[in-house]
């Protein structure tokens, strides 16, 4: 616990653009959290170079994620945001934890066979400690909670399992995180095969939309989303396409299911199309438009990098250093 409130952890990686799955299911949901948690939200950018990576595209896109955070609504002075690099704690944890996890659990990491199966000729052992790596990001600020998908469910238990081993041997040293269950937010599928979630790495560009679409962009993408051949708007899973749009349209209006079934009676699917890529661009529109006020004042998103990674690493430092003393490494003469 810091400050007198529980701790949150919780990060993105910088590759590819977020789209408007992540935003609804992720940062969305973050705006209301510092009132209740101390939250860290962490530019992920160290899990980014299990998969090769352009240096100059990276730092590219780790602070256009940083930027857009702010511009989402995260004030940074309520939130720890930082980029995981920036704090050297987190590549030092978990190598200590590497010696605390076993090989048999990160054989059974599904997330490590599907992404060892679409990289084959990278298979890493980053890669495959990468689970290690979000235990260290997690336990160092000693997190109580941890918003999770359904996708880093594993990964959450592996970081109990390794907290848990490690107390057992050296006494309460690690805060054992929960999973945060918030706000249920709509899971937003693709708009090109609503059988499968939006990605930021699907190849068809039409798939997704992302958080930096312009209107007429968002517009257009809606009016190609797959939808059906009977022309009703009803919320079946016989219908997934159109179930799809009702979830976008719902999440982006916050209006009820039932509401938004009702509002579109009668209507053909070119009016709600129209509707749904309306009100997704009337959200978006302000975050563009903060990102690009930000864009231009460099010295400032350069001032929240440095203090927010001297109050990341202020707190880390304080996890590792009671790791390493317990676990025997000589203490620094400073």
């Amino acid at each position: 616990m810091l400050d007198g409130k529980k701790t949150l952890f919780s990060g993105m990686q910088a590759t590819g653009n977020l789209t408007l799955g992540n935003y609804f299911g992720a940062l969305n949901n973050w705006l209301t959290l510092n009132e209740e948690y101390q939250c860290f939200y962490c530019v992920v950018d160290l899990h980014s170079i299990t998969i090769r990576q352009d240096p100059a595209e990276l730092r590219k896109r780790a602070r256009a994620l940083l930027t857009l955070y702010i511009a989402a609504g995260l004030e940074p002075v309520k939130n720890c945001i930082y980029y995981q690099s920036h704090v050297s704690e987190h590549a030092e944890l978990c190598w200590i934890l590497n010696c605390f996890t076993y090989m048999g659990e990160l054989n059974r990491m599904t997330q490590f066979k599907d992404k060892a199966a679409k990289h084959s000729d990278n298979i890493n052992a980053g890669l495959f400690t990468y689970p290690v790596l979000m235990a260290a990001d997690i336990l160092l600020f000693q997190s109580d909670v941890v918003p999770v998908g359904a996708d880093q469910k594993q990964h959450l238990e592996i970081a109990r399992d390794i907290a848990e081993r490690f107390n057992s041997i050296y006494g309460d040293v690690f805060t054992v995180p929960q999973p945060y269950i918030g706000k249920v937010g709509a899971k937003i599928m693709s708009l090109q095969d609503p059988a499968k979630k939006m990605s930021k790495s699907d190849e068809n560009a039409n798939a997704s939309i992302f958080l930096t679409d312009n209107p007429d962009t968002v517009i257009r993408k809606f009016k190609r989303a797959v939808t059906d051949s009977d022309n009703q708007i009803l919320y079946s899973e016989d219908k997934p396409g159109i179930k799809n749009l009702i979830d976008i349209y719902s999440s982006a209006t916050n209006k009820t299911v039932e509401e938004v079934v009702k509002e579109f009676d009668g209507k053909g699917y070119g009016d709600f199309k129209l509707a749904v890529g309306e009100a997704v661009a009337s959200i978006l529109k302000p975050i563009q438009n903060k990102v690009e006020e930000l864009n231009k004042d460099k010295a400032y998103i350069d001032g929240i990098i440095k203090d927010n990674a001297e109050k990341a690493g202020y707190f880390a430092s304080k996890t590792l250093h009671k790791v390493q003393k317990k676990i025997g490494l000589p203490e620094r003469i400073r």
